[in-house]
């Protein structure tokens, strides 16, 4: 991004700072949408009359307060179809603890079939007065509840829609109709993660193409979201050990090797999770003057399933170089800042400086060079 947009960008969040009711602008509805999907808490828009009801409190901010501890996110969903939330007053619900008799039943029954002749014929409306009568004619059915819900998908109300689904499962708990249409109807206010529990359940239940279209939709936006969030408590975690860190009292340069050496395994290959882990490791590696190798692979490639015995063996006879291990499926925000384009694929890292690679699983190149850049340390 050049440095101009970096700049209006600036303005906008410090203009956002000093009126947070600019996020309430209709405007800006994607914008607020996008930060209620990763968890971001938006203050309230000022009430316009007293008798307005609280709100139900929003969850706990994903993003620290400190404006200096704020973690920028990179994570960019797919947000064509989230429609804005409708807030329509709640819709008519049949009493649970009525008695019904066969009549209601045969006549909910027969409001019900009209509503399905309404739906082919695009009487959405119609639809909805029917299936109301039938519920309230029969409320302990819930298909009926799930199949006005799903009138309510179509005319895009959301919020009316999951109330009717929340209610038929309540009926229901095993009800697929009523997790689909839940999690299509979350998925179309943005409620990724939601959505996708949803729509999973209902699929293990009865699964259909529709079913299958939505998930297609919903899975990626539901995997960015749940990685960002595990790259958030990976940096939460980071910062709380150099808090601690700063807290210790200070080390002599001996006590500093020492512990440096506890976090190497002489011998050994060692796994690496994450950028933070990676760079404890390499941390200890350079205080010991050590050579570090980083070895990228993954359960799925062959030439990584050759080479990597023969990798255990080289950390055995080389026993004062480090040798790392990472799994690009697993630790994707190491493999992503390595740019890593095919693998296996190995650096080499001195004194915490890249000075020689190898790609492919070539075992005489990489002993070559394991013995060129160990031997000059």
């Amino acid at each position: 991004m050049d440095a101009s947009k970096l700049r209006e960008l600036k303005q906008f969040i410090e203009s956002c700072k000093s009126n947070p009711s600019l996020l309430h602008d209709p405007s800006l509805s994607f914008f607020k949408s996008y930060l209620l999907s990763l968890g971001a808490r938006i203050p309230r828009e000022p009430k316009t009359e007293p008798d307005d009801v609280d709100e139900k409190k929003p969850d706990p901010p994903l993003f620290a307060q400190d404006e200096h501890d704020i973690v920028e996110s990179d994570i960019e969903l797919d947000e064509a179809d989230v429609v804005k939330p409708d807030n329509d007053p709640p819709q008519k619900m049949g009493d649970p603890s009525a008695e019904v008799t066969d009549d209601q039943r045969d006549a909910a029954q027969l409001a019900k079939s009209k509503a399905v002749d309404a739906i082919l014929q695009g009487k959405l409306d119609e639809a909805l007065d029917q299936l109301t009568e039938a519920i309230l004619l029969n409320p302990h059915s819930a298909i009926l509840y799930a199949s006005r819900a799903s009138v309510f998908m179509k005319l895009k109300k959301p919020n009316a829609a999951i109330r009717d689904a929340d209610t038929a499962l309540k009926i229901n708990p095993d009800s697929a109709k009523g997790y689909k249409i839940r999690g299509m109807s979350r998925a179309m206010l943005g409620l990724w993660e939601e959505a996708a529990t949803d729509l999973h359940l209902a699929s293990k239940l009865d699964y259909d193409e529709e079913i299958a279209m939505a998930l297609k939709k919903v899975e990626p936006n539901a995997r960015k979201i749940e990685e960002h969030k595990r790259k958030y408590e990976r940096l939460r975690k980071q910062k709380e050990q150099k808090k601690a860190h700063i807290k210790k009292e200070p080390q002599t340069a001996d006590a500093k090797i020492q512990e440096a050496l506890s976090a190497l395994k002489d011998g050994q290959v060692i796994g690496i999770n994450s950028a933070g882990e990676l760079e404890l490791k390499l941390n200890a590696a350079s205080k010991t003057s050590r050579l570090a190798i980083l070895y990228f692979t993954a359960t799925w490639c062959g030439p990584c399933r050759f080479i990597s015995p023969i990798y255990t063996s080289l950390a055995e006879k080389y026993r004062k170089v480090v040798f790392l291990k990472v799994d690009i499926d697993e630790a994707r925000d190491v493999a992503a800042r390595w740019n890593i384009s095919s693998i296996p694929t190995f650096f080499f890292v001195k004194n915490g400086q890249e000075v020689d690679s190898v790609t492919g699983a070539d075992k005489s190149t990489l002993e070559r060079k394991i013995e060129q850049h160990a031997g000059s340390l």
